[in-house]
C-alpha cells in the first residue's frame, strides 16, 4: 500500500531554453559593442577611419622626412673559385633637417655597408630571414658613424646574390 500512495515517476519538466537565447542575445551584442569600440577607437586608442586615412588626416602629423640615396654596391662574397656577387642598394631615411649633414658622411656610411657585408657568411646571405637581420645590424652602424638621431631608417631598395 505505501507503494501505491506515492506517485509514479511523471515526466521530468523540459528545461526552458530561454536561458540559452538570452545568451546568445547578449554574445552578439557585446560581439557588436567591442567591435564598434575598437572601430572607433573608443579602445587601443587607434582605427582610425579608412577615410580619414585617405583625406590626410594621419599624415599631416608626420615630420618632414627625406631620402638620401646610397649608391649601388657590388661586393665579393665567399671563395675566390666561386666568384659570387652581391649587389646592395639602399636609401637612408632621415629628416630634412639632417638631410645635408647625413649626405655629407655618405663615404663613412659606404665603407661601414662594404665591411660589414664583406665579413657576412655566405650561407647567412642564403638565408630568407638574411634581410631582415642585415638591415638591422647595418642600421645600428650607420647610427653610430651619424650620429644618434639622424638616421631614422635603412631601406634596402636591391638586394641581389650572383
Amino acid at each position: 500500500m505505501a507503494e501505491a500512495a506515492l506517485p509514479q515517476d511523471a515526466a521530468p519538466k523540459k528545461k526552458s531554453k530561454m536561458p540559452l537565447i538570452i545568451g546568445g542575445v547578449l554574445f552578439v551584442l557585446c560581439g557588436a559593442g567591442g567591435f564598434y569600440a575598437v572601430y572607433s577607437g573608443l579602445l587601443f586608442g587607434g582605427g582610425a577611419h579608412p577615410a580619414a586615412a585617405e583625406s590626410g588626416g594621419e599624415a599631416a602629423g608626420l615630420p618632414e622626412i627625406a631620402f638620401v640615396p646610397i649608391e649601388s654596391l657590388v661586393i665579393s662574397i665567399g671563395d675566390t673559385a666561386a666568384a659570387r656577387h652581391l649587389k646592395f642598394t639602399s636609401s637612408l631615411e632621415v629628416t630634412k633637417a639632417t638631410e645635408a649633414e647625413v649626405t655629407a658622411l655618405l663615404p663613412r656610411i659606404l665603407d661601414v655597408l662594404n665591411g660589414y657585408l664583406r665579413a657576412v657568411d655566405p650561407a647567412d646571405l642564403e638565408d630568407p630571414s638574411a634581410l631582415v637581420r642585415l638591415r638591422a645590424q647595418l642600421l645600428r652602424r650607420i647610427q653610430l658613424v651619424t650620429g644618434e638621431g639622424r638616421v631614422r631608417d635603412l631601406l634596402v631598395t636591391e638586394f641581389v646574390l650572383n
